[in-house]
């Protein structure tokens, strides 16, 4: 199961990143497809015992894919195959929009790293809401009374839309995607979406949430559980005053953190990095300041809400490290890229040895 590593030397690592993302995502989509899916399914399926509850939702592992990964919601079956418990798709916007201009994923190899300018590319609300609607009616007969792997939906802000108009635009995909979602989150931290991230000040935070909170329930006809996603670039007042406004909202929880502008202590030359140009950084640089983020969160909070772990998660190691420090769970996305497929199963793997290993 190694062998991934030398196949990504050989075949992706001189290929365009975003050309050979769709290639490594379409052929998981056609494993699935194939009688060997059954056979990975079995293969890769948490163990009984990782199974945790966050929100009120019940997760069949700690462990899940973060949001940028399947950004149409074409394959949710698919990858909760490999072993994850939990994918986040999106970030999905009020309209369908083609996001950047091409090129704009880079990999920096060296730093088993990645710079995105996507630009929140997708399909749109309307067009995803059908697709996970029919794909947690196949999760649910996949499973059966087994606890299902959890479909969460990112949403974010459309790009033409002025800043003014945000909660409005917002508004129209918490009313499509509620109804078909576990848990949404708001994603107000993107470098990539011009503007967006003026949006994490609490005065501007407030009625956002409070206005997507409100039309998510109803468009459910339950409670859906509602977090926020935060930048790993937030000051430490920053991220007190969200944990604070988290708290007298009563929202179900907060992921920290998105990708990072800066780029301190990469490995790669500096050249190299500037010629990729602008982005949101991913990958093991962003481990150290996600971690601080999470600890600072969760003394700021306190046990009431969960927090979604991500930045930098490579190893079972990271995810045990997260979850001792305060996170109820943990996402991963760029080492994927570098570990291929059965990354999951690994990270699951390692979880449980963890927890069968008594302290020294």
């Amino acid at each position: 199961m190694r062998f991934y590593p030398t196949f990504f030397r050989i075949v992706f690592s001189g290929m365009d990143a975003e050309r050979a993302h769709r290639i490594g995502f379409a052929l998981i989509r056609a494993v699935d497809l194939t009688p060997a899916g059954w056979g990975l399914r079995r293969f890769c399926a948490p163990d009984p015992s990782l199974a945790t509850t966050a929100f009120g939702v019940d997760f069949p592992s700690p462990f899940g894919l973060a949001a940028g990964f399947d950004k149409a919601g074409k394959g949710v079956l698919p990858l909760t195959a490999l072993g994850f418990g939990h994918v986040e798709i999106g970030t999905i916007t009020g309209q369908a929009q083609p996001g950047n201009p091409a090129p704009r994923l880079f990999r920096l190899v060296e730093d088993r790293a990645v710079i995105n300018r996507m630009g929140f590319n997708n399909d749109g609300a309307a067009a995803v809401a059908p697709r996970l609607r029919s794909a947690r009616q196949r999760l649910a007969r996949r499973y059966g009374a087994r606890p299902r792997p959890v479909v969460g939906v990112n949403i974010g802000k459309t790009k033409k839309v002025d800043l003014a108009d945000a909660v409005a635009d917002y508004l129209v995909s918490a009313g499509q995607l509620a109804p078909v979602a576990d848990y949404l989150v708001v994603n107000v931290s993107s470098p990539n979406t011009p503007g967006l991230r003026l949006l994490q000040s609490v005065e501007s935070l407030r009625p956002l949430l409070e206005a997507v909170r409100r039309t998510a329930d109803e468009a459910a006809g339950r409670h859906v559980p509602l977090l926020v996603k935060i930048a790993p670039d937030l000051t430490d007042q920053d991220i007190d005053d969200v944990g604070a406004l988290a708290l007298d909202l009563g929202l179900d929880g907060i992921v920290a953190t998105n990708t990072t502008i800066t780029r301190e202590n990469l490995a790669t030359d500096a050249a190299t990095v500037m010629a990729k140009g602008v982005g949101g950084l991913s990958g093991a640089p962003l481990k150290a300041r996600s971690l601080e983020v999470l600890k600072r969160l969760r003394s700021a909070v306190g046990d009431e809400l969960a927090i979604v772990a991500v930045g930098g998660v490579e190893t079972p190691e990271d995810v045990v490290e997260r979850l001792d420090a305060g996170a109820t769970l943990v996402q991963g996305y760029t080492a994927f890229l570098y570990e291929g497929p059965f990354w999951a199963h690994r990270i699951n793997r390692g979880l449980l040895r963890s927890r069968r290993t008594p302290p020294a």
